[in-house]
């Protein structure tokens, strides 16, 4: 390709709304654009990389015997009612009515659509196992879109589905599934954590992501060196240690803590650790006002809150300040277990249970309580664990301490069972001749995601710095000087050479100064340089790697021998 009348609308300035590397470098590439919050174009080099991501993608699934087909992305309610969540889903799915008002949405997934298309075609235990796959645009109506394409409200994802007889069958296709995405982030040369993840409770079994490591990330890791334990935050179990159960109960005291409405605010004020400390937190999940209870030092895990009460997390609101004050009795910051209003709900944290003479609220404006006790003085519904885990906890698996890392979630495996298959009466007959649900698998890789995971793992100061996998183009070729005429006729030859060998070449022709065109290369990020300039008489080219700062000056006959060395490095095929 030549770069002269290229669409390739670089920037040099860094975009305001843009905060994370992979963001600012492919909107300053021109490898994508803006539409509207949340909504991108990709332009022909951001465009190629997709292909290539997809390609590897096709490359290994294809492998596993999983069949590709095309899907809408236009569905409608019916499906979703059949399953319950066309409500349930919450206000992230798009919703729209053709002229007849009849309503559909915007796949956010397409689990319903998948059960729905095979339930009259496949109906005999014969038939199966049986995996299909498809890459799809899918669309979720973020509340707050962020990062680019990481956290968008539209983004491109192979979403594969798996049908088998039995739960072997199942687990067999999510073990094969597994090893396929093994395969395909590490051709991805992307560094990934593979960790246990806790989904809605409503969904199914098993569940995994691939997160691409990244300190820019929202998803949070726990992992443990000592062992193979990984889990995302949602997931880990916090094990918390109390040191406390042969502490004999003091007598209950309230004490006025005037303006002291948060747990820096108490330590200050009782010259005591947060761990003396029971936080009380009010929200309503749906419509219903609960108390939850968790250790002061801790922070809660709202996921796992919504598991326990069996809600999407879009239900599960901060209560307001007028809720607080109708059922605490007390402004907002001095909320407690004892004296709430008797129909509210309050939910503990297991190790509240453990822990003696806790400082809570006093369900009364400007004081707290002293010494107060489970079961004595206040019981509840306990919860096993409502905590987020942090960094130096301990490691479930094997008792040493856990470690956090951030990450972008680009793959997701999870085991969905009969969930859909059975609402949707989507059976087959097995080798008795007896009516049964498809056991179902659902596994998702994020193409988009992993374009700006990449970019995220590999740039510099400087811009982009592309693994010849997924690379735009893998050679560029800059004339220094379009004016000089045996620097066009050079640079020319070796482009015409390259081309023929199967190479994908940029050839830099434009007739801009030196210092753009160095610029742009860098910020583009092709991973083979070649640069034409003053020795072209002499056939002599300088040639460099986008990865490292070395540059070596080389005659035109070692160029193929050059390229086939790097590409033989990276493992990648001429």
């Amino acid at each position: 390709m030549r770069m002269f009348n290229m669409y390739m609308p670089t920037l040099r300035e860094v975009p305001a709304e843009a905060e994370i590397p992979s963001h600012q470098l492919l909107l300053r590439a021109g490898m994508m654009r803006k539409l509207i919050s949340g909504i991108y174009s990709y332009l022909p080099l951001g465009y190629r990389v997709i292909r290539k991501i997809e390609n590897i993608v096709r490359e290994e699934m294809d492998k596993t015997g999983s069949q590709e087909l095309l899907m809408s992305a236009i569905q409608p309610k019916e499906l979703w009612e059949a399953t319950g969540r066309w409500e349930n889903f919450g206000p992230e799915m798009f919703k729209l009515k053709d002229r007849n008002t009849r309503e559909f949405c915007l796949g956010p997934t397409h689990d319903e659509y998948f059960a729905n298309l095979i339930k009259d075609e496949i109906k005999s235990y014969k038939q199966l196992p049986l995996n299909l796959y498809q890459i799809q645009t899918k669309y979720i109506d973020e509340k707050r879109p962020r990062f680019g394409v990481v956290k968008s409200r539209e983004f491109i994802v192979k979403d594969a589905y798996s049908f088998d007889i039995d739960e072997r069958g199942m687990t067999n296709s999510y073990m094969q599934m597994w090893k396929a995405y093994e395969k395909i982030f590490t051709r991805l040369k992307l560094k990934y954590r593979i960790a246990e993840d806790n989904f809605d409770a409503m969904e199914g079994n098993n569940s995994h992501e691939f997160i691409a490591m990244s300190d820019t990330g929202e998803d949070l890791i726990a992992y443990c060196n000592n062992c193979d334990y990984a889990a995302t935050d949602k997931k880990t179990k916090v094990v918390y240690n109390i040191q406390q159960q042969n502490v004999e109960e003091k007598e209950m005291e309230k004490v006025h803590t005037p303006n002291a409405k948060t747990i820096e605010d108490l330590e200050e004020f009782f010259k005591m650790g947060k761990n003396n400390f029971g936080k009380a937190l009010i929200y309503t999940a749906g419509e219903e006002p609960i108390v939850v209870m968790i250790p002061g030092d801790r922070e809660l895990n709202e996921t796992k809150l919504c598991n326990y009460l069996g809600i999407p997390e879009h239900e599960l609101e901060m209560a307001d300040e007028y809720t607080v004050e109708t059922i605490t009795n007390a402004k907002k910051g001095f909320a407690g277990p004892i004296g709430l209003k008797e129909d509210v709900r309050l939910l503990i944290d297991s190790r509240i249970t453990k822990m003696k003479n806790l400082i809570v609220g006093g369900n009364q404006t400007d004081y707290h309580i002293k010494n107060a006790n489970y079961d004595r003085d206040f019981d509840g519904e306990v919860v096993e664990d409502l905590l987020m885990i942090k960094e130096g906890d301990i490691c479930p698996k094997c008792g040493e301490h856990l470690m956090i890392d951030r990450g972008i979630e680009v793959g997701s495996m999870l085991q969905l069972g009969i969930k859909y298959s059975s609402s949707l009466n989507a059976t087959f007959l097995d080798e008795n001749g007896k009516e049964k649900p498809f056991l179902m698998g659902s596994y998702n890789v994020g193409i988009s995601r992993s374009m700006a995971a990449i970019v995220e793992q590999y740039h510099d100061d400087n811009g982009i710095i592309w693994p010849l996998v997924v690379a735009p183009y893998q050679v560029i070729i800059t004339i220094i000087n379009t004016k000089k005429e045996e620097q066009k006729e050079l640079g020319e030859k070796i482009y015409k050479k390259l081309v023929n060998e199967g190479l994908e070449v940029l050839l830099d022709d434009r007739k801009e100064r030196a210092g753009v065109k160095f610029n742009d290369r860098d910020l583009i990020g092709i991973p083979i340089r070649i640069t034409v300039g003053k020795k072209a008489n002499e056939n002599i080219v300088e040639y460099s790697l986008r990865k490292e700062s070395d540059k070596v000056e080389i005659s035109t006959d070692e160029i193929m021998d050059r390229i086939r060395e790097e590409f033989k490095k990276e493992d990648f095929k001429l």
